[in-house]
């Protein structure tokens, strides 16, 4: 049994793969900790602890595994998982991984970072299905994407259909204009935002540009031409064009 121990601690320290139903696992640490009693095999990789699986590559301080071929992974401290594949980095301190369900779930503080859709997700708890490509999140959501930026108590991110599904006092903000709804959907792609129940918010008209800027400037014919026609009260001569309205039920950008 000794002989065996020593065996699986160096097979470990080499990141030798251990055979898994679908995928291999292979992992690395500065110590290890093995268990190898029958239905209750486990692994404790502790001090740059490193695991790869298929196209995700696992790093932090601790990482456990345990299950049948090391099935499930619990992970903690500075948890960085990345997934080549799917381009999708998550960010954790503490981090439980299913290999054979490709599903990690996140807890604290975490990040969650779509590189293919450019697009970032913060939340206290964060469940990501690689293989269904679905996220959930709750408590503290916020989301990043371009110009829109998003804030809700739950989201759920249907990836392959470009939908972004907020509740929980949502709010989504973009170009300055600000929404708020029972519940709020919007295209990743097209950032379009559909509002649902208990519509607010305001919408800011652009205001024009500067006058004297380059790209404005008139000889005197031109600028007196354009006094003598310009009616008062119009953008140009600082009329109502820089204020904010409210928009009408269900209205978006």
């Amino acid at each position: 049994m000794r002989r065996l121990a020593a065996f699986l601690a160096a097979a470990v320290a080499l990141g030798l793969a251990a055979q898994a139903q679908a995928e291999s696992v292979t992992f690395s640490a500065d110590s290890i900790r093995a268990s190898l009693a029958k239905g209750k095999e486990r692994t404790v990789l502790e001090g740059r602890a490193k695991a790869r699986t298929g196209s995700v590559s696992i790093e932090a301080d601790r990482i456990e595994l345990f299950g049948a071929d090391f099935t499930y992974l619990q992970c903690s401290g500075k948890v960085v998982v990345v997934d080549t594949e799917r381009q999708i980095r998550l960010e954790s301190p503490s981090l439980y991984y299913d290999r054979d369900r490709k599903l990690s779930r996140a807890q604290g503080p975490s990040v969650l970072q779509d590189d293919r859709n450019k697009l970032v997700l913060k939340a206290e708890w964060i469940e990501n299905d690689g293989g269904n490509e679905v996220t959930l999140a709750q408590v503290s959501v916020r989301i990043l994407k371009d110009k829109l930026a998003c804030r809700a108590e739950y989201a759920l991110y249907r990836r392959k259909d470009s939908e972004l599904e907020l509740s929980g006092a949502p709010s989504a903000y973009k170009d300055g204009d600000e929404y708020r709804a029972a519940r709020i959907l919007v295209n990743t792609d097209t950032e379009d935002i559909r509002l649902e129940g208990s519509v607010s918010g305001s919408v800011r008209d652009k205001p024009a540009q500067a006058a004297g800027s380059p790209k404005d400037a008139k000889s005197p014919k031109d600028a007196a031409g354009a006094s003598a026609g310009s009616p008062p009260g119009s953008p140009a001569e600082g009329g109502e064009g820089s204020r904010v309205r409210e928009p009408s039920v269900g209205e978006a950008r």
